[in-house]
């Protein structure tokens, strides 16, 4: 069974990285099974990202080109060839789905949606165009499922019906031993010549304007608040607001902080692994999935008590959540650094959360059932059809 995936935010081949991309290829390989075989539907990108009416205007003309174009595609392959059902990723009023909805339409196949927003005071704003068209969509999709525990009241006041609530997830690197973990954070110190004696803070981000620089800015005046306490700060992570973020952490002495630029996964997955605390304000973020790769390497974490970081960081147990709040992020700091115990055992119910809860074998046997359900419902509306027009 073809399973179409269109991700109109950024497909998973995009050769930007981001926290969207990393979600859209951990979908695409939950979906990706014995029985199911995912084809990527389309590269376009309907994202307008300032709100301009003409521009969305000329998306919609686009995407609707790219609609009709596969339409034509499909209907001249065998029907064993065509999808089955079709999945998109991440819709929302600034990047509504153009196409999904007119293919399966057309096919007569089912829509299924993985990450849908809906923001009722955009009816009327600048992204009017898309927020109806998102809406749309929505309201056609025989399934919704939400990653994000805070997008399920806005769709449930459209539809009530098939929203289910999955949690994220991701492919979860073995856990090291103790003693693998000693080695590694050893080796790390002496190749960066940071304190292997202190507590390790770490902090994985792409460096971009507006919701990513404001949670670094406000992560730098919190660490000014525990400048007595003995800690480093390893920053991963790069993008196009590097300037902005370096000046704000600019008044700490040398050593204190370290940058290490744009990492591959396995690089990540080694500080988070060596490190000691996970330190993120998550202004504006949905859920974040740098909090989940901590978790996946026994990391607790620090974190912006915002949209679905709660889904991830469980208060009191894997972290701990706070406002939006130099002070009382400090406070937080303060608290688990005074506390390497409490600490440690957040960090070892983070990993057995992660274990229960986030494993991409779970997301993988929800989904294909999922899937398999909206099939077998289309296909019993297509027999029913069939047997009223035989008998009339």
């Amino acid at each position: 069974m073809k399973i179409a995936f269109y991700a109109p935010m950024k497909a998973p081949d995009d050769p930007e990285p981001s926290g969207d991309r990393r979600v859209a290829r951990l979908l695409c390989r939950a979906l990706d099974t014995k029985q199911q075989d995912v084809v990527l539907a389309s590269r376009f990108r309907s994202w307008d990202a300032s709100g301009d009416a003409r521009r969305q205007q000329r998306l919609r003309r686009i995407g609707k080109h790219h609609a009709n174009k596969l339409m034509r595609h499909l209907r001249q392959l065998p029907p064993q060839q065509r999808p089955a059902a079709w999945v998109t990723y991440h819709l929302y009023h600034k990047a509504p789905d153009w196409i999904g909805p007119a293919v399966t339409t057309d096919l007569d196949i089912p829509y299924l949606v993985i990450e849908a927003s809906h923001a009722g005071k955009q009816e009327a704003g600048r992204w009017s165009l898309g927020y109806a068209a998102a809406t749309d969509a929505i309201l056609k999709a025989d399934a919704v499922i939400a990653l994000n525990s805070n997008d399920v009241p806005g769709i449930r006041r459209l539809r009530t019906n098939d929203v289910i609530l999955m949690r994220p997830f991701m492919d979860l690197p073995e856990p090291p031993s103790e003693a693998i973990a000693a080695e590694l954070r050893t080796r790390l110190a002496k190749q960066h010549d940071i304190p292997g004696d202190q507590p390790w803070l770490i902090t994985v981000a792409m460096m971009r304007e507006i919701s990513k620089l404001d949670s670094f800015r406000l992560l730098a005046k919190a660490l000014e608040t525990v400048t007595d306490h003995p800690w480093t700060l390893v920053v991963i992570g790069d993008g196009p607001a590097r300037t902005q973020v370096f000046a704000s952490f600019a008044a700490f002495p040398e050593g204190r902080v370290h940058f290490l630029g744009e990492l591959a996964g396995d690089h990540i997955a080694r500080w988070l692994t060596a490190s000691d605390l996970l330190v993120w304000p998550a202004v504006g973020e949905a859920y974040g999935m740098a909090l989940l790769e901590a978790h996946a390497c026994g990391v607790p974490a620090i974190a912006g008590r915002t949209g679905g970081v709660g889904d991830i960081v469980e208060h009191g147990q894997t972290g701990l959540l706070v406002a939006h709040d130099a002070g009382a992020f400090g406070n937080a700091l303060r608290s688990l650094l005074n506390h390497p115990d409490r600490r440690a055992q957040m960090g070892r119910q983070a990993r057995r959360k992660a274990e229960n809860l986030h494993d991409i074998a779970t997301a993988r046997a929800a989904l294909q059932a999922l899937i398999e359900q909206a099939v077998a419902r289309r296909s019993a509306t297509h027999s029913r059809a069939d047997s009223r027009e035989h008998l009339s």
